[in-house]
């Protein structure tokens, strides 16, 4: 005969009900009180769900309690290591086999650290691009329809021709040192509408108890993929204490003046990031003539090698160059650029028609 039962675990901390399980009728029932000891119930004859598709032995109730009490010793050898099982291991970003934890840790990390995943080993969704696609990009702009689109496109102007001035980017040679500095500063503010764009929907769908049409996940992934191009910059530069508090001076404001305009208007703000989106193609586009300068002084970045993070992040040809690295980023800045162009042509209650990754 075969019967359904419900087998609990009782704690301290209350009961805590596992999943129910076919057993045979000659099953048992094992209970614990010790909140510290991972419970392997385990049932003689035990006939496991159709989807296991095997049968597995599992322990019976004298070896929990001699588990147990070698625990309570200190003798930890019995008790297997997560990083073992195969739910705990890690898939590898570029070809999406397992690998085990403890093999996708081996790599150190930029502040020299072991035994911790390399960057970029959890990321969202994000597109993948082609080498025929990072190529095609072009530098576009959309004409404002409306007062508020020429308000977002001045502002966009305005803040682009002061911080070219004050980093002195219209005057003298653009070096790599240069363009270090401007990317990871603009990097480190590219990141933040994303991320503030989400938690206000995000709240708002919490506050008024609905949902939140998919907008958020296309914002995080946002926010998240300028992170990563921050990240890969950083891997060639050290910040000096003047720039970290230029960029912690500079996130302050900018997320407190980009929240505050994301409740008056949302669609300001996306046709505002829209903008800056191109004016971060542009940026990129300029940076690639400049590699390309036969005699130029970013021309080392045609055979420089692309650092690990992006390899994996886009993941590139290992023999990639930075080159690659800014033809892929530029493509990012392009994609955002259209998506929130389109997300302030729609209403903030219309659907996201950007599923994630795209």
């Amino acid at each position: 005969m075969v019967v359904c039962g419900t087998i609990r675990q009782v704690t301290r901390h209350g009961p805590a009900f596992m999943s129910i399980m076919t057993t045979r009728a000659m099953s048992t029932q094992v209970m614990t009180k010790d909140p510290c000891l991972f419970l392997r119930v385990s049932c003689n004859n035990c006939l496991l769900s159709p989807l296991s598709g095997q049968v597995r032995r599992l322990a019976d109730s004298k070896e929990v309690n001699d588990n147990v009490e070698k625990l309570r010793r200190g003798e930890s050898e019995s008790v297997r290591n997560p990083e073992d099982l195969p739910h705990f291991r890690l898939p590898t970003i570029q070809s999406g086999t397992e690998v085990p934890a403890e093999e996708a840790s081996k790599d150190v990390n930029s502040s020299g650290k072991k035994d911790m995943p390399p960057i970029g080993t959890y990321v969202l969704p994000h597109p993948i691009w082609t080498e025929e696609q990072v190529n095609e990009v072009k530098v576009t702009h959309k004409e404002p329809e409306c007062l508020v689109d020429r308000l977002a496109y001045r502002t966009v102007r305005l803040f682009r021709g002061g911080f070219d001035l004050l980093s002195g980017f219209k005057f003298g040679t653009r070096n790599e040192k240069k363009w270090l500095n401007r990317i990871c500063f603009l990097e480190t503010v590219a990141g933040v509408p994303g991320m503030v764009a989400a938690m206000m929907r995000h709240m708002t769908s919490l506050r008024r108890l609905q949902r939140d049409q998919g907008w958020i996940h296309t914002l995080l992934e946002e926010a998240e993929n300028e992170r990563m191009h921050l990240l890969t910059a950083l891997q060639l530069k050290e910040p000096s204490t003047f720039f970290r508090l230029c960029v912690i001076g500079a996130q302050g404001v900018f997320v407190t003046m980009f929240g505050i305009s994301y409740v008056i208007n949302a669609k300001f703000c996306h046709r505002f990031v829209g903008y800056l989106e191109e004016e971060a193609v542009k940026t990129y586009t300029k940076c690639l003539e400049d590699i390309d300068q036969p005699d130029g002084p970013m021309k080392h970045w045609q055979t420089q090698a692309a650092p690990d993070v992006a390899i994996r992040y886009w993941k590139m040809k290992p023999d990639s160059t930075m080159r690659d690295v800014i033809l892929a980023i530029r493509a990012d800045e392009a994609h955002h650029r259209i998506v929130n162009h389109s997300l302030a042509s729609l209403r903030k209650d219309e659907f996201n028609p950007y599923k994630p990754g795209q």
